[in-house]
């Protein structure tokens, strides 16, 4: 047997295969030659080459096979852990590199200043279970609400211009999901919104994730609205209201709960502007505590779409790097919220 093994039925049916071997030494071979489909489960391996007896091997692989029926989590997602070699889809390292925009189900890129779907998929299997919500406060196309529905978690998105959230709200409403979700598209502003009593659900008792995806400043004007953060006079103004946004979530978050941030910097009058680290720390002193720091690459913004030798001139005119990446701030609530509904 070769490969990774992917279905918990193959792995039974190698273990009882080695189980059945009569020697100790056809069993140590049997195992060793196969360590690479018995990922994640080194204990039960070391055990069973350092046996001695075959009655000793098979005690072990009579453990092994009961961990693969039982579930063990972490306790913020569904990701078995006694299985974690088979989660090839979900991204553990800090440098996210995804060739091109996903297109499945109902998502579209027509909204300038999305971000790609697979940032909200990996963060909501990372850090929520089914039927835990999940908090949007920059909704925009409806990116987030999308995925949630996808993966069976509910959700909330809030975006204070109307005409982008009705489109959007048909989008949502498209799309079809495997397990029932309750999501929003609300019109407000995230800077004084309380986003629990938003939600109508007597079950609710708190956001496990909120994913906040702003505006980077003024790069892109989204709207006439003086509220909107890419309206900002400044720099500061923007991490004033900023800062209000991240307020709001974490008041909603449950303890323990993550925020996820996706931001990217901007160059003004040839000066770097690190929006990412200013709001960072402007997170970090609204009192959330950083995890992680996770670089996406990104290869054309509509923007710069088509005009990549014209950028390469100003960067060597400049003295300055064509930005080709964003970051997604981890952070974690640990503050004791208590959930308040008017």
């Amino acid at each position: 047997m070769t490969g990774k093994t992917k279905t918990i039925n193959d792995l039974e049916a190698f273990i009882k295969t080695v189980y059945s071997l009569e020697s100790i030494e056809e069993i140590r071979s049997k195992i060793e030659g196969n360590k690479d489909i018995l990922g994640g489960q080194e204990y039960f391996v070391d055990k069973i080459l350092g046996s001695r007896s075959v009655e000793r091997a098979r005690y072990y692989l009579e453990r092994l096979l009961d961990s693969l029926s039982a579930v063990k989590t972490n306790g913020i997602n569904d990701i078995n852990l006694n299985r974690w070699n088979d989660y090839d889809d979900i991204i553990t390292d800090s440098l996210w590199n995804f060739e091109k925009r996903d297109r499945s189900g109902t998502h579209l890129g027509w909204y300038w200043g999305n971000f790609v779907p697979q940032i909200p998929r990996q963060l909501i299997l990372r850090y929520t279970k089914k039927g835990d919500w999940i908090l949007d406060p920059f909704m925009g196309s409806g990116t987030t609400l999308i995925e949630c529905k996808i993966q069976g978690r509910n959700g909330l998105g809030v975006d204070l211009n109307g005409d982008v959230v009705s489109k959007a709200s048909e989008r949502i409403s498209l799309q079809k999901g495997i397990e029932p979700a309750s999501v929003k598209a609300l019109v407000a502003d995230s800077t004084i919104s309380d986003f629990s009593s938003m939600v109508e659900d007597s079950s609710f008792n708190g956001f496990q994730l909120a994913i906040l995806h702003p505006p980077y400043h003024d790069i892109i004007k989204f709207s006439g609205d003086s509220r909107d953060l890419s309206n900002k006079n400044s720099v500061e103004d923007f991490l004033e209201s900023m800062r209000a946004v991240i307020r709001n979530s974490k008041k909603a978050l449950k303890t323990n709960g993550i925020m996820a941030i996706v931001i990217g910097d901007k160059f003004n009058d040839s000066k770097l502007e690190p929006l990412g680290f200013m709001t960072m720390n402007a997170a970090m002193e609204e009192g959330l505590m950083l995890k992680s720091i996770v670089v996406k690459n990104f290869d054309s913004t509509r923007g710069k779409r088509n005009q990549e030798k014209l950028w390469r001139y100003r960067a060597f005119s400049g003295g300055f790097y064509v930005f080709k990446h964003e970051y997604i701030l981890i952070l974690q609530n640990t503050a004791r919220n208590a959930l308040r509904r008017t």
